[in-house]
């Protein structure tokens, strides 16, 4: 859960976007990376990623005409959140992604992390929820497709919890990647505000600075996307959308 505010196969021509969004053919391809855990703790209650962090970036992305594909560490079906299910998390992108029946197969079928090549995609995004914190931060393929994409300086964005994924991440000289870097993230506000403080394995704040991150924050549960490079973070469910316009527009350049 993040607050009360997730494909292969999917074609289409991105004529206005030469360059490095034009590697191969005429669709930018996208790899959206989704966690596979389930367990939020020791609660006994599920977590997974959260459905709007999922939704309105996927279509930011199948809108723009992108080649999109769904990816996770055990691959299949990755579990929701089920709070992000509940009526008052609902959004525009959310209704259409449950009435969307190619999105529901293409997200039950993702493919498996390890099987995945930073070089075959143009842009990297990953969706939050509270599951992220517990592999995707931890995951070694994970790991290491981010530092190929910030070697490679092609974007990467991560939204809400899901920054949590850079804990272990190193650029190319050694350092944590978001050393010296801007950065935004779920805050500790947000993450007492949902009563999880005391449950999550960190806090997504607290480590972004830890690791030398300038770590930015916006009002609680409002719109705040940070880019630095091709870096591009946002800091809860409702940045989701921009995160993922900013990462289309640094493809781009």
């Amino acid at each position: 859960m993040c607050s009360t505010r997730c494909c292969n196969g999917l074609n289409g021509t991105l004529a206005a976007l030469p360059n490095r969004a034009m590697t191969r053919g005429n669709a930018m391809k996208i790899l959206m990376v989704l966690t596979s855990h389930d367990q939020l703790g020791d609660t006994g209650k599920k977590t997974g990623f959260w459905l709007e962090e999922f939704a309105a970036p996927y279509y930011v992305f199948k809108d723009a005409g992108a080649d999109i594909t769904l990816v996770s560490p055990k691959g299949g079906q990755p579990p929701l959140d089920p709070k992000s299910d509940e009526p008052d998390a609902q959004t525009d992108a959310t209704k259409r992604f449950k009435q969307d029946q190619d999105a529901q197969k293409a997200l039950a079928s993702t493919h498996r992390l390890a099987d995945i090549k930073a070089d075959d995609f143009d842009v990297l995004f990953y969706p939050g929820g509270h599951g992220p914190l517990w592999d995707l931060a931890e995951d070694p393929d994970s790991i290491a497709l981010i530092e190929a994409f910030a070697k490679a300086n092609k974007p990467h964005g991560l939204v809400c919890h899901a920054p949590g994924a850079l804990r272990r991440v190193k650029g190319s000289d050694g350092k944590p990647l978001v050393n010296g870097r801007r950065v935004t993230g779920f805050t500790n506000g947000e993450e007492e505000g949902v009563g999880l403080t005391k449950i999550v394995p960190f806090l997504v704040e607290d480590v972004l600075t830890e690791l030398g991150g300038n770590y930015e924050r916006g009002a609680d549960w409002g719109v705040h996307v940070v880019t630095d490079g091709t870096l591009v973070t946002g800091q809860n469910p409702a940045s989701s959308e921009k995160t993922a316009e900013t990462l289309l527009e640094l493809a781009k350049r």
